[in-house]
Formats: structure tokens, C-alpha cells, sequence
């Protein structure tokens, strides 16, 4: 027989505690490790996604591809949702917006069944706002936005996810307020998007830059330039810290090129496009590119160097153009879903039938009309070509020597027939012919460029009764007296700017004041009004052709 002494004894028990304890612990893992990993599931979730956000401001092809990989094994109905909305972002930086709507329009069958989360129904309302404001239907992605931002509740929500939406939503809105001009607004949306921004990951982080970006540009357009400033440089400091942020670091360096540009300092301006220009010269980020392009010809055009302008004012109009197209397309795609599945509630916040269809129709009907005023645009470009066709061809006529001294000026045949069936107790044929004699004459002289001009000092000048007149300049102008002066002033800062290469240096504002206008803005309306383009597509129109 063995005997145990106590010590034995103890050390025996003491070990068959430690392995009792083992096991428990052992067994308690086992029962318990489905649902940390359960519970897991959703962080890890979200660590794959920042990740996509950020590869979204690296380079978009790598977020496609890194976002499809997880598109395809992931089997969650909820996270395909918020996965191809960033690839459809990725497609609509590249300039792809056909296949951005088209992705973001992918549904599974359980999406139909109205059972997703209430993030996912903000997330997806967040995502049809953006494909609008994408194809540059700002008045329909607004009108989504303010519905959406109406639920009082939703705005005092405390999850997290819903917080991220809200940001980006109140962003949206900002940028929406910015197209129309409306600054104010647009700074207070931005106010409000940072106050839901709390949390410390990527996301959060780029949204804040931007944010930063969005402020700075909507002070300096409040000519708030100091404070802009200020925005600019902290930003941009702040954003060399950490490493591969092309489009976020070339977006700061576009908004400070602006900032020169503004000042006047052209060549400045042209080397902070050039940092920023670095960062995505071999991306795929068209959407930005373009601008880059478009601020590269304007400040080369300051500069004088024609070259360059030309070189650079190319690659805008090509890129444009390309784009311009995709936008198109993408708008038919969007009225052919809707029109194909208009079942599909646009709102998923409104989950019965009835009030499925009634959104889906107003979204269609708002499509529609974003149709019809895009084809009323282009049908208003035709009107102001054909208005820039007949006003050259009005400057050619006048620069002919022969349309000054025969005959004087022409008269539509209608037109003057017109006059003859006016009652000649009024004016006679012989008043009315040395009047517009005396007024062939007072052209000459410029005496329209006079900022006071009116009917009395005409009238003062010429020797010719106020009544006869705007009788005559009504007849025989087609036009009132005022109509009349604005276009002679018009036509002579257009003959300046066609024979006098020292003008095309001239800023808008000076050819305004010189021309007798009270503002740059009116100056810039009557031009257009009546050579159916702005005085700098004007310039720019004279700099091709002389080239």
C-alpha cells in the first residue's frame, strides 16, 4: 500500500483544481465562441468597408475591385447594399455614370421584401440623392434630401451608422445650396454635416477634409478670402500627414489654385494646380481631372500663354464632351428603370404599396421634367448659336465699306413695309429719313459709351425732338431707346475685342465700365442677350480663330 504524505496530498489536489478549472474555462470558450464571433461580425464588417471608403480617395479601380471581392462573398443582403453604393461612387469619380446608376440599382430578392434596417433605408435614399446630384440633376437630389432631413426624429438619432448618413446628406445639401449660389446655406449645411461626424475612422476623417474644402470654397466665394485662406493651408497640412489621399489631397490644391487666381497671382495659381495635378495624373479620377483642366486653360489665358491654353483648353472641351455624353446616358437609364420598375420604392421609409407607386410616380415625373429641361437647354443653345451666327455675320456686314456708304442702313423688307402703313400725320418720309441721318452720324462719334446716356441728352446732342426720336429709333431700330444704346455699346467692345488685341487683356469688369454699363453683371446679360454668348466665350471664340 502507497502511502500520500500531505504535502502529496495538497499538490494532488491543488493540480486536479488547475485542471477542473481548464476545462471549464475550455468548455465555457467552446459554448461561448459562436457568439463573439457573432457579435464580431458587424465590426469586421465595417474595417472592410472604411477600408473600401478609403481605397474610394486612393484610386477607384482598386476600390471596385476590392469592394467586388467582398460583393461576392458576402452573403448579407444589407452589406451588398452599402457595397455597391461605393463601387457606384468609384464608377461616378471615373466618369462612369451609366455603370454607377446601373450598379446602384442592383437588387436582390431580399430586397423587395421591405424587411431591411432603417440605416439601410436612409443609407439607400443617401445613395439616390448622390446618383442625381452625379448627373447633374441638383433640384431633384435636393428635394430627396429636405424629405429625408423632414423626419425630426432621424435627427436626433444616436446610432452611429445613421449619424455617418446624416453627415453626408447635410453635405449633399451644401453643395446643392453652392450650384444656385445661395452661400449662407451652404455654410450652415456644412455646419450641420460636421456636427454629426464623431466618430474616429477614415470615413469620418475624409468627410471632415472635405468638408474643410467645401467651406473654404463657399467663403472665398463670399470673396471671404483670408479665412479661406486659413481653411486652405490647415487642410493641406493636415493631409501630408498621412500618405496615398490623392483625390483629397489634389481637391485642396485645386480650391488654393482658386484662391491665386482670385488675387491675381497667375503663376501661383498655375503651380498649386500643378501639386495637385501630380496626385492624380495617373488616375482615373475624370470627374476631377476636368476642372484641373478648365483651371489650367483660364489661368494659361491670364498668362498669355497661348499655347498652353490651347494644349489645356483641348483636354477640357474633349473630357467635357465625353462626359457630357455619359451624364446623358445615364439620366435615359435612370427614366428606363424607373419606367421598367417603377414598383420599386425610390423611398424605402414608405413601406406599403400605395405610397410605393405614388413616390415612384413623382420620381418619374421628376425625371421627365429634368428630361424636358435638359432638351429645353439644348434647344436654348440652339437659339444662342444661331444669335451668335447672325451677330458675326452683323459685324462682318458693318466692317464692309460698302454696307456704310450704300444706301446707309438696311431695312427689312416687312419692316418696312410696316412703316409705310404708319400714320404719316405722325412723321413725315423726309423728317424720318434726316433723323436717321442725324442719328447715322451720332454714331460715330461713341457718344453711346456715356454712362449717363438717355433719351433727353440724345435728343440735347442731335438737335432732334425727344418724341420723334424714340418714334424713329422704335420704327427703325426695331427696338426701344435703351435697346437701342446697349447694343450699339455692344457692338463696339465686340469690334474692339475683334481688331484691337490689347482688349482681350482687358477683364470683363473694365470693358463693363468702359462700355458705359452700371455693373459687370448687366454688361455681361445685355452681351449675351444679344450675341448669344458671354463676353469670355467671346474672347476665347476671337483668341481660336486669330490662332
Amino acid at each position: 500500500m502507497i502511502e500520500i504524505s500531505d504535502k502529496n496530498s495538497g499538490e494532488m489536489i491543488l493540480m486536479f483544481k488547475k485542471i477542473l478549472k481548464s476545462n471549464i474555462a475550455i468548455l465555457f470558450f467552446i459554448l461561448w465562441c459562436p457568439v463573439f464571433i457573432k457579435g464580431q461580425a458587424i465590426p469586421d464588417f465595417s474595417i472592410l468597408t472604411d477600408k473600401a471608403f478609403q481605397k474610394l480617395y486612393q484610386n477607384p479601380e482598386e476600390c471596385i475591385s476590392y469592394s467586388q471581392s467582398l460583393l461576392i462573398s458576402d452573403k448579407n443582403v444589407e452589406h451588398k447594399v452599402i457595397l455597391r453604393n461605393i463601387i457606384s461612387q468609384a464608377y461616378a469619380l471615373q466618369g462612369n455614370y451609366v455603370q454607377s446608376v446601373s450598379i446602384s440599382n442592383q437588387k436582390e430578392d431580399d430586397d423587395k421584401k421591405g424587411s431591411l434596417s432603417h440605416f439601410i433605408q436612409l443609407f439607400d435614399d443617401y445613395n439616390l440623392a448622390d446618383q442625381y446630384q452625379n448627373l447633374g440633376l441638383y433640384g431633384q437630389s435636393k428635394k430627396i434630401i429636405a424629405d429625408i432631413l423632414k423626419d425630426s426624429e432621424l435627427l436626433k438619432t444616436n446610432n452611429p451608422k445613421e449619424r455617418m448618413v446624416l453627415a453626408k446628406l447635410f453635405q449633399l445639401q451644401a453643395i446643392n445650396a453652392g450650384i444656385v449660389r445661395n452661400y449662407n446655406s451652404a455654410l450652415q449645411n456644412i455646419d450641420k454635416s460636421n456636427s454629426y461626424l464623431n466618430s474616429h475612422n477614415a470615413e469620418n476623417m475624409i468627410i471632415k477634409w472635405e468638408n474643410i474644402i467645401f467651406r473654404s470654397t463657399f467663403l472665398m466665394r463670399q470673396n471671404r478670402l483670408g479665412e479661406s485662406k486659413k481653411l486652405l493651408d490647415d487642410v493641406i497640412q493636415d493631409v501630408e500627414k498621412y500618405e496615398n489621399n490623392a483625390f483629397i489631397s489634389a481637391f485642396a490644391y485645386e480650391s488654393m489654385s482658386r484662391y491665386y487666381f482670385l488675387k491675381g497671382d497667375y503663376n501661383e495659381a498655375v503651380k498649386q494646380l500643378e501639386k495637385g495635378f501630380a496626385q492624380i495624373e495617373n488616375l482615373p479620377y475624370n470627374d476631377l481631372k476636368i476642372i484641373f483642366y478648365e483651371l489650367f486653360a483660364r489661368s494659361y489665358l491670364a498668362l498669355n500663354n497661348d499655347e498652353k491654353y490651347y494644349y489645356y483648353n483641348n483636354l477640357y472641351t474633349g473630357l467635357k464632351a465625353k462626359l457630357d455624353s455619359n451624364k446623358k446616358e445615364g439620366i435615359q437609364y435612370v427614366v428606363k428603370l424607373l419606367e421598367t420598375y417603377h414598383h420599386k420604392n425610390l423611398e424605402f421609409q414608405e413601406q406599403k404599396k400605395e405610397k410605393q407607386l405614388k413616390t415612384a410616380g413623382i420620381a418619374i415625373l421628376i425625371l421627365i421634367a429634368g428630361m424636358v429641361a435638359y432638351l429645353l437647354s439644348e434647344s436654348s443653345r440652339s437659339r444662342h448659336l444661331k444669335k451668335q451666327l447672325d451677330f458675326f455675320e452683323k459685324l462682318k456686314i458693318k466692317e464692309e465699306p460698302s454696307a456704310v456708304e450704300v444706301g446707309g442702313p438696311r431695312e427689312d423688307p416687312v419692316k418696312e413695309n410696316k412703316n409705310q402703313e404708319k400714320d404719316p400725320s405722325k412723321i413725315s418720309k423726309e423728317k424720318e429719313d434726316e433723323i436717321l441721318q442725324k442719328l447715322k452720324d451720332w454714331e460715330k462719334s461713341d457718344g453711346y459709351l456715356n454712362k449717363n446716356m438717355s433719351l433727353a441728352i440724345l435728343s440735347a446732342q442731335t438737335g432732334i425732338n425727344t418724341k420723334y426720336l424714340s418714334e424713329v429709333i422704335n420704327n427703325n431700330k426695331g427696338k426701344n431707346f435703351n435697346g437701342y444704346i446697349n447694343e450699339l455699346r455692344i457692338d463696339h467692345i465686340a469690334r474692339l475685342l475683334k481688331t484691337d488685341p490689347a482688349y482681350l487683356n482687358y477683364k470683363v469688369s473694365y470693358l463693363a465700365e468702359y462700355a458705359g454699363f452700371s455693373s459687370h453683371g448687366a454688361f455681361t446679360n445685355v452681351f449675351k442677350s444679344i450675341t448669344g454668348m458671354s463676353p469670355n466665350t467671346y474672347i476665347q471664340e476671337i483668341i481660336k480663330n486669330k490662332n
